[in-house]
């Protein structure tokens, strides 16, 4: 009998210990899923806000690829009306996911199914001749021959241009999930990103303050476009595209034979191609060699983030609404420096002018989107992991260095075969791998090695 071990509470984390419970095999399944176990909401479905979407359609949302039942019928039980093609709450996809674990926790209970939930936080985790021992925050130490690191969003870190004056003045929001329920009352409220986790705080922050003066500012100052009330037809020609794209050298290649496609078919929505890529998006990333990929990160991951993660058209139109009532104002600006006590001081640089300004907010809230230098990171887990040598990071600082499969790289090079990441750690090396339709696949291959008796190399991502 083999221990298996999960290590995140998170969507991740739980699509992965959802799907080994079905597989009828002896391993006995750890999920280390901290104080909210066994909700597996993790920080994208904990929000109780309603006008919180999601940004996939309901038909496209899902915890596991052998569902038990999919999320556009839940969600249809849930409440009336809704249909397959809306962009629903965040919060019901997160009651939909817990729900799906308890099936699958009774399932596997009726089948004396050995598993184990554990509502602690792992501080360490120590290779031995045995696999793996990992120590909780209680003291209790777990034994496992294969363990699966599903961390979810590292905690944000301040940016370098904020003084410790401004992050001790209160009025420096680092977590912009928890705003409204502080006791503010801002008159200017300015948002640092403009990316979709910026557009859900200046939307909250619209109604939870109605009166206040809302400012985003980004170094590109671009809000993320807009999905179309309906699904698009796909592209005839995606395959050939696709083909011709993954001849391409490097990101520059890559831009330019889009921008082709889109002068030769000026007739076609131009989401189509987008949306059309996502097979390959992972072989393009890998396609990149160091230089290429610093390339894209510096000239083309804004344009990419903006055009491939896009906004509900309900959120759009709410952010359109308060642009035209001039109750928010997007700047194209770099963040030169925060300083202050209250109000704070914002010096930005304008990036179509190179003109510097100053101006005050009440609050400023970080919202920069998804950090994964795990360098940096507060995580004693990582931290220690790091330390250790058990892993090392990206050389982006993009996750920790691992193979497509999700084993992990020590410092000496060597491929682990034990151990395993899953979603945002693994980023350097897979790019997208955090949206919920790239989890569920990644986590039923994920379970599908793990339960073979001498698991073997086997990508998480479509050929």
């Amino acid at each position: 009998m083999t221990n298996l071990a999960i290590i995140g509470g998170g969507a991740a984390g739980a699509a992965v210990f959802g799907a080994l419970l079905a597989r009828d095999v002896d391993d006995t399944v750890h999920w280390v899923a901290g104080d909210a176990a066994p909700a597996g909401h993790g920080v994208a479905y904990s929000t109780q806000e309603e006008h919180h979407l999601l940004n996939v359609r309901a038909s496209g949302m899902g915890l596991y690829l052998d569902a038990d039942e999919d999320f556009a019928a839940f969600s249809a039980q849930q409440r009336a009306g809704a249909k397959p093609t809306d962009f629903l709450p965040r919060r019901l996809f997160g009651h939909y996911v817990e729900s799906q674990l308890r099936k699958r926790m009774h399932a596997a209970g009726q089948r004396q199914r050995d598993f184990r939930v554990h509502a602690r936080q792992a501080c360490s985790i120590r290779p031995t001749s045995q696999g793996y021992t990992i120590t909780l925050d209680d003291g209790t130490a777990l034994t496992a021959q294969r363990v699966v690191l599903a961390l979810g969003a590292l905690d944000a870190r301040p940016l370098r241009t904020v003084t410790a004056t401004a992050l001790d003045s209160g009025v420096y929001v680092m977590d912009p999930w928890t705003l409204t329920s502080q006791p503010l009352s801002p008159r200017r409220l300015t948002v640092i990103g403009t990316g979709l986790t910026a557009v859900d705080t200046l939307i909250s922050a619209s109604k939870r303050w109605p009166d206040a003066e809302l400012i985003a500012v980004s170094r590109h100052g671009l809000l993320p476009f807009t999905h179309p009330e309906l699904p698009i037809t796909p592209f005839p020609h995606q395959a050939e595209i696709n083909a011709s794209l993954l001849d391409c050298n490097g990101p520059a290649q890559v831009l330019a034979t889009i921008r082709g496609v889109f002068a030769a078919h000026q007739d076609i929505d131009w989401r189509s191609v987008i949306d059309g890529l996502r097979p390959i998006n992972a072989k393009l990333w890998q396609g990149f060699d160091a230089r290429q990929r610093r390339q894209f990160l510096r000239h083309v991951r804004w344009i990419w983030e903006s055009s491939r993660h896009r906004l509900a058209p309900e959120s759009a139109e709410t952010l359109q609404q308060l642009r035209d009532e001039g109750r928010l104002h997007i700047h194209s600006a770099r963040v030169l420096a925060v300083d202050g006590k209250g109000p704070l001081s914002i010096t930005l640089r304008s990036r179509a002018t190179q003109r510097i300004t100053r101006m005050e907010s009440d609050v400023v809230v970080q919202a920069t989107g998804l950090d994964t230098a795990v360098a940096f990171a507060k995580s004693p887990l990582l931290a220690k992991l790091l330390k250790s040598g058990l892993v090392v990071a990206d050389p982006l600082q993009l996750g920790l260095l691992a193979q497509a499969d999700g084993r992990l790289i020590g410092e000496n090079g060597d491929v682990h075969h034990s151990l395993y990441a899953i979603g945002s750690l693994l980023r350097g090396n897979l790019w997208e791998c955090t949206a919920m339709p790239e989890i569920r696949q990644a986590a039923d291959k994920l379970a599908t090695l793990l339960g073979t008796a001498h698991p073997e190399p086997s990508p998480l991502i479509n050929a």
